[in-house]
């Protein structure tokens, strides 16, 4: 184990995303590989062990404390996974240990269970789910005299490793008492109870694996051939009890590690959070350095890319409030580009009363008024349609709403429909429109996007709501206040069926959207200072994805050496 590398070069990997979780792996995998401590000429070999194991299996069975084991070898030869030192000795692991399923009696009979501590210990996979030791002595629920007998269930002594074969597969604890499990574990009763430690170690490394073969998709289950046929490697027993005491060494640094790294994080985000909190109250005067300051600053509080969006929220939040841009006297007023708007509307829409000051959501600089949506749109609002999809290339294409989800538009994301539509039906899209998700999940209902794309090429569907505003607003600012933590919050608020999978707004709840509407010239500069920090945050977000990257691949590079030693060039290039 090149241990020195791993320590030279943690500093490095400290901060990637899996880490600890990495480690323990790690750990384990060393142990079962003979890697983790030094082997003793002096140790019994595993040899003479495994006649040991042999011969009280045979005693164990002779004297019906075990029921003769079902054998069920497929009679070809153990593959050996990896190189073992020359005292251990490979075996199935059936070889070491009876395996063991579980059952369960008649949940419609409350006779067949009883309350813990009452009956006969019993296990399901949910009592070990977050369970924090590695003994256990039972379950939420006993069973009954009666229910073990009506059950399959099987009582194995104290020392059994009991390992879950289904929902999930992988946990792993050892029986502190005589106990018994519903059919969820292939259990492992080793016939030499001093192994019990290292098989338990030895099932939480193999555990990945088993569950990445398992067959099944949505309910994977492992079967007890599949258990009893895994090669184990069995080292001398002072080796295992030596093994055992420093994977629990290691783990309890572990511990100490991941709690560092929650420590150092929660500072982090609190750092983090006050950087962009100083954003938010901001003077326009100072919000260039402010920015620069937040910006510079988040590379070092933050290792984590999903943080970014907090950042793009205030920005936007700043620039719907007349904070992100200084005001100009010299603007014409919004109250006046108002006026004009409502004189180019179509003829035939209804005028719409402005939102009296004191039920606006929050206060704007002077110079902006409060619209609604409805103000501000002189096409629309209408529903996309319902289409039958086809495998036909041919056909026409919709976008799903998932061209819109992530608040641009995504031309790559389109079925194919049947149906004609003439070139001059309202389903097809044109540049500058403006649409809103009509229906989706609470986090991105309402979400809107700008088609930017050619006429005539792609229909929206009926779960898209469709708009045109007024050549006297900037389209862009419209957009941006209707995705700012405002727009979004009223949108959400106000969805019908909110705790449903899919929730909908309408039309006159997307007409009845709040606008914090600033003077046409401070429109555009809000606008373009949005898109210049927007490019930064993106250029700050691609620079946090590549250090995780890097500090995966350094992480990778550096478990793999210890393992199964790589190119030192290769490791270095990882290092850099």
């Amino acid at each position: 184990m090149n241990a020195e590398r791993l320590l030279q070069h943690y500093e490095q990997i400290a901060d990637a995303p899996d880490v600890v979780a990495r480690l323990r792996q790690f750990i384990l995998d060393l142990a079962v590989r003979g890697k983790l401590v030094p082997q003793d000429s002096k140790d019994e070999p595993a040899s003479e062990l495994l006649k040991q194991v042999a011969a009280e299996k045979a005693r164990l069975v002779k004297a019906g404390d075990l029921r003769k084991p079902r054998e069920i070898s497929d009679g070809n030869e153990i593959v050996e996974p990896w190189l073992i030192p020359s005292n251990w000795q490979w075996a199935r692991l059936d070889a070491v240990g009876a395996v063991v399923g579980g059952g369960t009696p008649s949940a419609t009979d409350a006779s067949n269970f009883a309350p813990p501590g009452e009956g006969v210990p019993w296990l399901t996979p949910a009592d070990l789910g977050g369970y924090p030791d590695l003994y256990i002595s039972r379950g939420s629920r006993d069973l009954s005299e009666r229910g073990l007998k009506a059950s399959s269930a099987t009582i194995m002594p104290k020392g059994t490793i009991l390992f879950t074969s289904r929902a999930p597969i992988g946990y792993v604890a050892i029986a502190a008492n005589p106990i018994s499990t519903n059919q969820g574990f292939k259990s492992i009763v080793p016939y030499v109870a001093d192994c019990s430690n290292f098989i338990a170690t030895a099932m939480k490394a193999f555990a990945p694996q088993i569950d990445a073969k398992a067959p099944g998709t949505t309910f994977k289950e492992v079967s007890g051939k599949i258990v009893a046929g895994i090669p184990f490697p069995l080292p001398p027993l002072a080796e295992q009890h030596r093994i055992v005491a420093k994977v629990d060494e290691l783990m309890a640094l572990c511990d100490e590690l991941e709690a560092a790294r929650t420590e150092r994080e929660t500072k982090r985000d609190r750092l983090a959070a006050a950087s962009l909190a100083r954003l938010n109250t901001s003077d326009p005067e100072t919000f260039r350095d402010d920015a620069r300051f937040a910006l510079d600053a988040l590379p070092t509080l933050t290792a984590r890319p999903d943080q970014i969006k907090q950042l793009r929220q205030t920005i936007l939040n700043l620039a719907v409030r007349g904070k992100l841009v200084p005001q100009d006297p010299a603007d014409e007023p919004a109250v006046e580009l108002l006026k004009r708007v409502q004189l180019r509307k179509p003829r035939g829409r209804k005028p719409t009363p402005r939102i009296d000051s004191r039920d606006a959501p929050y206060d704007v600089p002077t110079t902006w008024i409060w619209v609604s949506l409805e103000q501000l749109v002189i096409c629309g609002p209408q529903n996309g349609i319902s289409p039958r999809p086809t495998t036909r290339e041919d056909a026409p294409k919709a976008i799903t709403l998932t061209a819109t989800t992530s608040g641009k538009f995504n031309p790559a994301y389109y079925k194919r429909v049947e149906g004609k539509f003439p070139p001059e039906s309202d389903f097809w899209l044109s540049e500058g429109d403006l649409l809103f998700q009509r229906g989706n999940t609470l986090e991105y209902v309402g979400m809107a996007a700008i088609y930017e794309g050619p006429p005539h090429t792609y229909l929206f569907p009926d779960l898209i709501i469709k708009v045109r505003v007024s050549d006297d607003v900037d389209l862009s600012y419209v957009h941006l206040a209707s995705i700012s933590p405002s727009g979004r919050r009223y949108l959400t608020e106000n969805a019908s069926g909110a705790q449903a999978t899919m929730p909908k707004i309408n039309q006159t709840t997307l007409l009845s959207l709040p606008i914090p509407l600033p003077p046409l010239t401070e429109q555009h500069r809000i606008v373009a200072k949005v898109d210049e920090l927007m490019a930064l945050c993106d250029q700050l977000e691609s620079s946090l994805t590549s250090a995780d990257k890097t500090r995966k691949k350094l992480l990778d590079a550096l478990l793999a050496e210890a393992l199964a030693p790589v190119d030192a060039v290769a490791l270095q290039e990882a290092a850099e």
